[in-house]
């Protein structure tokens, strides 16, 4: 990725410029990686810090490139961005080598086809992993929309603030990530469906803020970027704990399904905020959001915490959150 971005960064055609964009996409697989490699590596009990302080670190490079972006776009050319993105990429490279341990391979008898059909067959097969991928895909479309129209919300009125103002928004988003590994802890000692409930309340709650008066006073945006960043990082790391526990050895498999599902979920919310954000304004699109983050609750709903792994709907196993009592009674 970081050649590619060296064409992305020189380029003069915009027909070239997405083709290598594409690539980028293609190339870039580190969430697919270190997200199961930190659930190998940490024990059971610590499973929810180790990740959320990965998706800590995933989630902070994403604010700091929305700044940093609109910080170089306001006084420099956008070229800048990606020469400052291949500096970054080969200190990242650099590091991993040197710190990343060298992990023995799973499935050395799997061949590439058959890994492709088993992510398939969990996909369609699996209750825990359907769930969670629908989740997730309601989850990341809310999340991403709300992002890319603040640009727009804060761009007009009655805000009218310049790009670099509104790039400095991402440094609430970061104290929200900064969080993040801390939420880790409370969630190792409750269930995982428990936990995702309780931040996909939060991320009502918060869009909530967001829908009254988002577009009335900036403070009600200022505490929904806080709240939907916090909400949302508890909600992934709930989720992922949740479905990565289904299979040790097919764990890589297991998150590149909900990598796809969080990927499917941007797109669609860029798109569809996007459109009607433009067409019926700030407010219409943030009750989307709002029923969009509803209808995740009903999902979840669906399956009680503690239900057997081949369950599509119930409540069996009761509703135990304290996943110690519930370890105790297995």
């Amino acid at each position: 990725s970081t050649v590619i971005t060296v064409g992305l960064a020189i380029t003069r055609n915009l027909q070239v410029f997405e083709i290598l964009s594409f690539f980028i996409g293609v190339a870039t697989v580190t969430p697919q990686i270190l997200m199961p490699l930190a659930a190998d590596l940490a024990p059971p009990e610590r499973r929810a810090s180790a990740l959320s302080v990965v998706l800590s670190g995933l989630m902070l490079g994403v604010l700091i490139a929305r700044v940093l972006a609109g910080v170089i776009g306001n006084f420099t050319s956008w070229r800048v961005v990606y020469y400052m993105s291949i500096g970054v990429q080969s200190l990242v490279l650099i590091g991993a080598y040197l710190i990343l341990p060298d992990y023995p391979a799973k499935n050395r008898d799997l061949t590439y086809f058959q890994i492709l059909f088993s992510m398939a067959k969990y996909a369609v097969t699996e209750p825990l992993v359907m769930q969670v991928a629908v989740i997730n895909i309601a989850s990341s479309a809310c999340f991403t929309s709300f992002w890319v129209t603040l640009t727009f919300l804060l761009g007009g009125p009655p805000y009218y603030y310049s790009t670099l103002v509104i790039g400095l928004f991402g440094l609430v988003g970061m104290l929200g990530v900064l969080v993040g590994p801390f939420i880790g802890r409370i969630i190792d000692n409750v269930t995982p469906w428990c936990a995702a409930l309780i931040a996909t309340i939060a991320l009502v709650v918060f869009q909530a803020v967001q829908t009254a008066a988002g577009g009335i006073n900036v403070a009600a945006v200022i505490v929904a970027c806080f709240g939907l960043d916090v909400a949302r990082q508890a909600q992934q790391v709930s989720l992922n704990v949740y479905v990565l526990g289904i299979s040790s050895a097919a764990r890589a498999r297991l998150n590149a399904i909900l990598i796809l599902s969080l990927f499917l979920g941007q797109v669609m919310g860029t798109s569809v905020g996007t459109e009607v954000f433009l067409q019926h304004g700030w407010r219409a699109c943030s009750l989307l959001l709002l029923a969009l983050q509803g209808f995740q609750i009903l999902i979840l709903l669906l399956r009680g915490p503690n239900c057997p792994r081949k369950s599509w709907f119930g409540y069996e196993g009761g509703l135990e959150a304290r996943k110690q009592v519930v370890l105790e009674m297995e």
